[in-house]
């Protein structure tokens, strides 16, 4: 075969440093196409952004090119970056150390997509915790309790 066909579609979600509340309705509305400009920049495709004060969930679809940890890497230190450049009142922004990284099929995807679009009403009924425990479990990633918040 003389060229490369990937298909490497990755539903991520992070949050705030210690799940502080801080991405505000304000800020949101200017980071989520911040976030799909770093990977239009980076050769990958946001397919949808979403989330809520305290975490982000991104589906994305990644180049052969690029691993998971460094599209997560770019993600995550050039929006910082961005925050602290741009809003002075923020500079106390981070992003918690890790994230988590599902992934998903074709036939997935109108769903997730659906499903980050949706965050502030699912998030009104299931809080952050909860949900990303779900995550783990129904993919069937391996944890410790005592050691995920940390």
């Amino acid at each position: 075969m003389s060229h490369t066909y990937n298909s490497q579609l990755t539903h991520c979600v992070f949050s705030t440093k210690e799940r502080r509340q801080i991405i505000t309705p304000d800020l949101q509305s200017r980071l989520w196409p911040y976030l799909g400009g770093i990977a239009r920049e980076n050769k990958m495709k946001a397919i949808a952004i979403g989330g809520v004060e305290d975490h982000v969930h991104i589906l994305l679809s990644l180049p052969s090119t690029l691993s998971i940890s460094k599209a997560m890497q770019l993600i995550k230190g050039g929006s910082s970056k961005w925050i602290h450049d741009t809003f002075p009142q923020h500079q106390a922004f981070a992003w918690q150390e890790g994230y988590g990284a599902f992934s998903i099929g074709i036939s997935g995807v109108d769903r997730t997509a659906a499903y980050i679009e949706n965050q502030a009403a699912h998030h009104s009924r299931t809080g952050f915790k909860v949900e990303f425990v779900e995550f783990l479990k129904k993919n069937k990633v391996e944890y410790d309790e005592r050691s995920i918040w940390s």
